[in-house]
């Protein structure tokens, strides 16, 4: 049986499309930031509240989206019930309010620990240079593996959500809406590699060209537009972000170059990481991304080459290499820094992503048992 990571949940046989959503509509949990959202959330995501104790923590069930907020300052909680083969992967998208403000370093952190507060992973995702807020997300991970000797026990394990620099210089103290998504991976039948694959192709290929066909973007990963291999154009305006979805199979591998149209307006300047282009793998875990400088004139920038999609790949050093473990729908997000307009005006402005997908689709591991849910 192969299994391929879907857009909320491990999907057993071929990878995830979802369709289009919209925001969600019901009102979120107390606190959270009230507020026309620049992201859209889940049709059917679940509102609850992160727990200052872990003894109030609300129990996340993998394959529920659910919708929370998060405080200015302090860590809050949520918990999972694990069994002692399965790994789990929980998703946080962390929402600014518009109109908010961050400081250089200041951005999201996701912990997991078990119930005796033994540390399982710690991941955070950051605002970069540009510190134009926009939907980010980081995740948190409990991993059962020959080659780890910690966090495999069955039981009650906790997830942390805190705001990096909520204090830092430019930083305001605004609630930032959450969504979250936990995902379950079963074992596999048969024990495979320890490492990861020491060679593979890391060349760049030429990226795809010829005429880019319009293909809008999503605006959170529930809607994300599906892309294929080929040439894709939208436009952007700044503080904009868009969502895409790839499927990769096992065996594949994933090239992306973006291009950010020349400016209009005639504005000068220069904005170095103008257009911030991430990719997140079917657990919504960051991949890598590539930074565009833009001076007004037309860019151009390809994300780093990545490995085929391979189960072993988790057992890499390199957190990019590691993060190509699944089958299924890769996300690429896209974000145009506020900043931009300052210089160059509201636009908007053209974006192309050349998407390539080689190789021939493989058979994966065989997994026992079936994903939750």
């Amino acid at each position: 049986m192969v299994a391929r990571l879907g857009v909320v949940a491990v999907v057993l046989g071929t990878a995830a499309v979802m369709p289009g959503q919209a925001a969600l509509a019901a009102a979120g949990a107390p606190g959270t930031a009230v507020s026309s959202s620049p992201y859209a959330f889940a049709d059917d995501a679940r509102s609850i509240e992160g727990a200052r104790s872990t003894g109030d923590a609300v129990l996340l069930t993998p394959g529920t989206a659910y919708k929370s907020s998060l405080p200015s300052s302090g860590k809050i909680s949520y918990s999972l019930q694990l069994d002692a083969t399965s790994n789990a992967y929980v998703s946080v998208t962390a929402v600014p309010s518009p109109g908010s403000t961050v400081s250089l370093i200041d951005g999201l952190r996701v912990s997991v620990q078990d119930s005796d507060g033994t540390p399982c992973s710690s991941d955070t995702a950051t605002f970069g240079a540009a510190r134009s807020p926009h939907p980010i997300a980081a995740w948190g991970r409990r991993e059962i593996s020959p080659t780890k000797s910690l966090c495999r026990e069955a039981g009650t394990y906790y997830v942390f959500v805190e705001r990096v620099d909520p204090k830092g210089e430019g930083s305001s103290p605004d609630a930032w809406d959450l969504e979250l998504v936990a995902t379950t991976e079963p074992r596999t039948a048969k024990t495979g590699p320890t490492s990861a694959p020491e060679v593979w192709n890391s060349a760049s290929p030429q990226p795809p060209q010829g005429k880019a066909e319009r293909r809008p973007g999503g605006a959170g990963f529930a809607g994300a537009t599906p892309l294929d291999q080929g040439v894709w154009r939208d436009d952007i305006t700044p503080g904009q972000t868009l969502f895409y979805e790839v499927p990769v199979d096992w065996g594949q591998q994933l090239q992306v170059t973006a291009d950010l149209a020349s400016s209009a307006s005639g504005g000068t300047g220069y904005m170095s990481d103008a257009l911030d282009l991430d990719l997140y793998n079917p657990a919504r875990g960051r991949v890598a991304d590539v930074g565009i400088g833009y001076d007004g004139d037309q860019k151009s920038g390809s994300l780093p080459p990545l490995p085929p999609v391979d189960h072993a790949n988790r057992h890499s050093a390199i957190g990019q290499v590691g993060a190509m473990r699944f089958a299924g729908s890769y996300y690429l997000v896209a974000h145009l820094s506020q900043s931009v307009a300052e210089s160059f005006g509201d636009g908007p402005f053209g974006l192309i992503l050349r998407v390539r997908v080689s190789g021939a689709a493989q058979g994966g591991p065989d997994y026992v048992g079936e994903s939750q849910p």
